[in-house]
């Protein structure tokens, strides 16, 4: 644990630094729009090119963990690293010209496609499915599931970065609770050494975004813009894709492991609200003629500023609701299904009941001035 404690510090010292010295130079030669968006909830033009030190927090964590001896075991096939590593790196051009020139959808996209396929072409993709060993099929067909997974997953990411903080607190909640399963997980697969791929990325990834929240919560001086919202959706994409396509929790003595399907599980219960958001909006589009990509201001944190929520309500609501599911779902693994119910009923109806507050304290201020 200490050695992936260490990787988080140095991602997040390291993305912090780096935030700070983006922020310089963009302020310094005006590397941000000059006018707000109609989408846009803050006040006055802020640079969002962010993810260009989310990405320099990211090279630098897996140069440091290359020569520290726990990792040897991750590096000993270099291939992936450097796979991932080239399809963040296309990534976060993509997303970082996208910021600064406001590209056309189709060119984002195939973007992502790429990237993606970079992932899936290179071995970085879904091989088998949790279920007693089945395999997904042909390469043909794992890449092409593996594509469509890691482009969802970036979409999902992407269309919730509209207020300060939410897309770092989400995905920092969300690989919290990853990185406990996978490091539990592999400690249950080889108890002598349990360092791997998708349990080291999700440290850095943890690491990223810790450094970066300071930066961007409200009111932010910086955003991470699409090249760190999709560069986020991509690694966490990957960091699933390691553990469900090449351990089998039905192999565990866990007799009680209800869900043998719970690395696909996890990574959609971390994700349920942006996916939620993400089908939402592409219906809504799709349904008024326009691109399932064009923007909009309809998105879930947007209606609940307009349900009440304040600015940081907004926020705390997907915090919420994103610990409630994904918390859920890791208790699958460590504790008896009972309990497992327990906690679900009870953090799912706190979710809700501070959902709806706003609404109740309207009905209640308006029984106040009636009987006034």
């Amino acid at each position: 644990m200490r050695a992936y404690l260490l990787l988080m510090a140095v991602a997040g010292v390291v993305t912090y630094l780096a935030t700070f010295l983006v922020r310089k130079l963009a302020v310094k030669y005006n590397i941000f729009p000059k006018s707000i968006r109609a989408r846009d909830t803050h006040e006055k033009p802020t640079p969002r090119i962010g993810g260009v030190a989310m990405f320099m927090g990211f090279v630098v964590s897996l140069a440091i963990a290359a020569p520290i001896g726990w990792f040897d075991v991750v590096f000993s096939d270099p291939s992936p690293i450097i796979v991932i590593s080239v399809a963040a790196l296309i990534i976060m051009i993509i997303g970082f010209l996208d910021d600064i020139y406001d590209l056309d959808w189709t060119i984002k996209l195939a973007g992502q496609f790429i990237a993606a396929g970079v992932l899936a072409w290179n071995g970085v993709q879904l091989v088998s499915l949790p279920i007693f060993g089945i395999t997904v099929g042909s390469f043909g067909v794992s890449f092409v599931v593996t594509v469509f997974l890691a482009v969802l997953v970036m979409n999902a990411v992407n269309f919730i970065d509209g207020l300060d903080g939410l897309v770092g607190g989400v995905v920092l909640i969300g690989t919290v609770v990853f990185f406990i399963y996978s490091y539990l997980l592999a400690q249950q697969v080889s108890p002598t050494n349990y360092f791997n791929l998708a349990t080291m990325l999700s440290a850095i990834v943890i690491g990223m975004c810790i450094g970066f929240l300071p930066h961007n919560w409200h009111r932010a001086k910086i955003f991470m813009g699409d090249g760190g919202a999709l560069l986020l959706g991509l690694l966490m994409t990957t960091s699933a894709l390691t553990v469900t396509g090449q351990i089998d929790p039905a192999s565990l003595n866990r007799d009680d492991l209800v869900p043998a399907v719970l690395p696909l599980i996890l990574p959609i219960s971390i994700l349920v609200l942006p996916l939620l958001d993400f089908a939402l909006a592409v219906a809504r589009r799709l349904a008024a003629g326009k691109s399932p990509f064009s923007a909009d201001k309809l998105h879930l944190h947007h209606r609940l500023q307009d349900f009440g929520h304040s600015h940081l309500g907004s926020v705390l609501v997907f915090y919420f609701w994103s610990a409630s599911v994904s918390v859920s779902c890791l208790l699958l693994f460590l504790t008896d299904f009972g309990w497992v119910i327990v906690f679900s009923v009870s953090s799912i109806s706190l979710s809700l009941l501070y959902t709806i507050w706003p609404a109740l304290t309207k009905v209640r201020n308006r029984k106040v001035k009636a009987n006034v």
